[in-house]
């Protein structure tokens, strides 16, 4: 059973559609993330989760019991919850006092509140910051603080709100190390709004992509980035090679799709005249400067348009007929000497073509 459930959830905000129609559901002990550009819904959608908002419709189970829109058993729920926002909230206190007021406001002894508080900040990392104002950390450090609040009340379940926002690259590794942490050890359920998506991938089990207030598509990693179910969702997970075409042929579920004249096969149930878009992850395209004999079905004779690094990889622009974007790493690149005019052949298997449904502006 899930422990928490989300139904038919629509909510506005005066006469503009905030959240519409949200299915959701996240079992006990696993890592969600909402992931969707800023203003998709996903900070209200974590509010009315945690109970902080009332849904304009919809409702929401909460361990297998709907949970009522006011009173005394909707507060009990909501202290089994916590939530941590994109702006790390710290009083004017030290350390130890903002971890500590929590246990404080629900009546627990000193000597239980000092072992808790102690054992906390070892787990974060700040145990030697115990008497220092909280208003003084560093941006990282404080949104451990508010972490660590949280934490010490051993809640079900975590909410975050963009949990690394704003943080330089030092900072956010190590929020990620104990957000990872928190889910190994401590089997806490958790639903994590991102815009980072490589960061959705590192600690979740399931994603959700939330687009203009509607839950598009959930599922495992590979299924949101590697099989978007819409072009909305391919552009928005990274889908550079998004072609449009039409298919030609199907023989038992292997689909030539015919692109301007070019032919591409790919695994798909679409039937013959069907438009569609085929998906290609750019590091599934394997580069060579002559025909290479392969099991893949794809095979193009193109020209280098293009050569961007990216770090230790290189991001190679070609024509083939058609653009088409790969990515290589840097060492491939430079044995092949690849730069612009460089004559390439590029290869792809027919199970790392995605393909889906080329809807009309007006369906």
């Amino acid at each position: 059973m899930s422990l928490i459930e989300v139904t038919g959830l629509n909510h506005r905000y005066g006469e503009r559609a905030i959240l519409e129609n949200i299915n959701l559901n996240v079992d006990r002990g696993e890592v969600f993330a909402l992931i969707g550009p800023t203003g998709a819904g996903k900070t209200t959608l974590l509010r009315i989760i945690d109970l902080l908002e009332v849904p304009g419709a919809g409702e929401i189970y909460f361990d297998g019991r709907c949970i009522p829109r006011s009173g005394k058993q909707r507060l009990e729920i909501r202290r089994r919850m916590s939530f941590i926002h994109q702006k790390p909230q710290v009083f004017n206190l030290s350390v130890y006092d903002n971890v500590a007021c929590g246990l404080r406001w629900r009546g627990e002894k000193k000597n239980r509140i000092d072992g808790k508080v102690d054992h906390i900040l070892e787990m974060i990392g700040l145990e030697g910051y115990k008497n220092r104002n909280a208003r003084t950390l560093s941006g990282g450090e404080a949104q451990r603080v508010a972490l660590a609040r949280s934490l010490v009340l051993e809640p079900e379940v975590l909410l975050l709100d963009e949990p690394t926002a704003n943080l330089d690259p030092v900072s956010t590794a190590k929020i990620e190390q104990l957000i990872s942490y928190i889910a190994r050890q401590r089997n806490t359920t958790m639903i994590m709004a991102t815009h980072d998506m490589s960061q959705g991938q590192q600690l979740a089990d399931r994603m959700g992509v939330l687009l203009d207030g509607r839950l598009v598509q959930t599922g495992n990693v590979t299924d949101i980035f590697r099989s978007p179910q819409n072009e909305k969702v391919a552009h928005f997970v990274g889908m550079e090679n998004l072609i449009e075409g039409i298919i030609i042929t199907n023989n038992e579920g292997i689909a030539t799709v015919n692109i301007g004249g070019n032919a591409i096969q790919a695994v798909s149930s679409y039937p013959v005249g069907k438009e569609v878009y085929a998906c290609i992850r750019p590091e599934d395209i394997t580069l060579a400067l002559s025909s290479i004999q392969s099991s893949a079905r794809n095979s193009f004779q193109a020209e280098v348009t293009k050569v961007t690094l990216l770090g230790p990889l290189s991001r190679v622009e070609i024509n083939c007929g058609f653009r088409l974007i790969a990515l290589v790493t840097k060492i491939s690149a430079e044995d092949l000497n690849v730069q612009v005019g460089t004559e390439v052949y590029a290869t792809f298997k027919a199970t790392g073509v995605h393909i889906i449904e080329r809807k009309l502006a007006n369906d």
